[in-house]
Order: C-alpha cells, then sequence, then structure tokens
C-alpha cells in the first residue's frame, strides 16, 4: 500500500511535467492547436500543485504514523517535476505581466519599415502585416526606450551584406535581400512554441551616414512577452559584431 501510494504521487507529478514540457513542442509540431497547448500549461500547473498537496498529506501521515511511506528521493523527484510544472507556465504569466500587450516592435516608430517579400507570407496570420499604429507606439516607448533608429557610417551595400550575414548568424530563414532598395527580410522561429516572427531591415542613405531601422512583428499572439524588442537587440549586437564596431 506505501509503494502504491508513493509510486502514485510521483507518476502524479510527472505527468504534470509532461504537460508542460510536451505541449508547446506538439503545438510546433502540429500535433495540437495553440489553445489545446495552453490547457496543457493549465492543467500541467493544477496537476503540480495537486502532486505537492498529496506529496504533503503522505508526510504528515508518515510522521503521525512513523511508518515509512515516502523516501527523501521520491520527495525530491515529486518537488522537481511539479516545480518545473508550475514555474514555468508562472514565469510566462510574469513576464507577460510585465511587459506591455504589443507585438510589433520598431526602431523608427513615426516611419516604420515596411515588409515587402514576406507580406504573401503572412497572408494567413492573424497579426496583419500594417503597423498597429500610436497606441502600440506608445507603449513601445515607455517600455523599450532603447529601441532606436541606428547610425553607421558603412556603404549601403556593405551594411545589406552585414545585415543579412547578422541574420543568417542568428539562425534566421532569410527571405528577402535587396541592396538596390536597402532591405533585408527574414523569419524566426522560435525555439520552444515554433512561432514564427518576421524581421524586416531598412538602410537609407542620410547625407554622408547610413540610417538603419529594424522592425520584428508577431504573426500571432496580442503580447510577444518582450520576444520581438529582445530579438532586434540580439540583432543589433551581431550586426556591430559582423561590422567590427
Amino acid at each position: 500500500m506505501n509503494n502504491l501510494m508513493k509510486i502514485l504521487v510521483i507518476l502524479i507529478s510527472l505527468i504534470a511535467l509532461l504537460l508542460v514540457a510536451l505541449s508547446a513542442p506538439f503545438h510546433k509540431l502540429g500535433i495540437i492547436d495553440l489553445g489545446t497547448s495552453f490547457i496543457g500549461f493549465k492543467y500541467g500547473v493544477y496537476t503540480g500543485i495537486a502532486a505537492l498537496m498529496l506529496l504533503v498529506l503522505l508526510i504528515i501521515l508518515q510522521v503521525i504514523t512513523k511508518r515509512k511511506i515516502i523516501t527523501f528521493g521520491s520527495a525530491a523527484t515529486v518537488v522537481l517535476f511539479s516545480g518545473i510544472a508550475i514555474a514555468v507556465p508562472l514565469t510566462m504569466m510574469n513576464r507577460g505581466s510585465s511587459v506591455p500587450p504589443i507585438h510589433d516592435i520598431s526602431t523608427d516608430l513615426v516611419n516604420p519599415p515596411e515588409f515587402v517579400a514576406i507580406v504573401p507570407l503572412r497572408a494567413d496570420a492573424p497579426n496583419p502585416v500594417a503597423y498597429e499604429g500610436e497606441a502600440s507606439a506608445a507603449m513601445q516607448r515607455q517600455a523599450y526606450p532603447d529601441i532606436k533608429t541606428l547610425n553607421y557610417i558603412q556603404p549601403k551595400a556593405e551594411l545589406v551584406k552585414a545585415a543579412a550575414e547578422a541574420a543568417e548568424n542568428l539562425g534566421w530563414e532569410m527571405v528577402n535581400t535587396d541592396a538596390n532598395t536597402g532591405l533585408v527580410e527574414a523569419t524566426d522561429t522560435t525555439t520552444w512554441f515554433g512561432f514564427k516572427d518576421d524581421v524586416v531591415i531598412r538602410i537609407k542613405d542620410k547625407g554622408d551616414k547610413r540610417i538603419v531601422d529594424i522592425r520584428s512583428k508577431s504573426r500571432m499572439g496580442a503580447s510577444d512577452l518582450g520576444k520581438n524588442a529582445e530579438r532586434i537587440r540580439g540583432f543589433i549586437k551581431e550586426l556591430n559584431s559582423v561590422l567590427g564596431v
């Protein structure tokens, strides 16, 4: 009986872990839709809490009866599995609440770079290709004041080439590189859920300098959990590394 109870609580914690660990990859593989994936997260949290509550009851019962019901190793396994199942979704929720509910980030908020070759790829995307407007821009200014237009002295052709190289170094799927218009377009697929976010880099002449603007936009989701701003920062760092500046 004691072994059965121990196995049961470990099994419940394992189910909680699997609900969280597999929901995102299953969505990425197209096995389940996004809604079902989020349901998996929710029930993973509930199941993890249930496993911890059962563990506490078993420990209390063990103290009262002075009988060996669950070992330290088994208890640690339950805490680990349940802890991960609870922590991952709650961390995502906390991150979502700490960033604005926007999914279109640009270094130029007045005249954001426009997608060209990527437009057909977003035909069925829930989020339209058009920029979200001033409401989104106002939230971005407050949340990400560091996301601004860049200035370089390198020739336009060199910057286009460097931008494409930086995008490839980051593992993005190249869609368009046009030295004449100064546009580089690419798609980045997130590791866990497999969300596709699109990026356009625009390079323009301004006197003896070149101005570079980057825009990153999610295809789905009201909030990007800060991913697009993070992506732009990562690209700027990689671009400067390629240019050696």
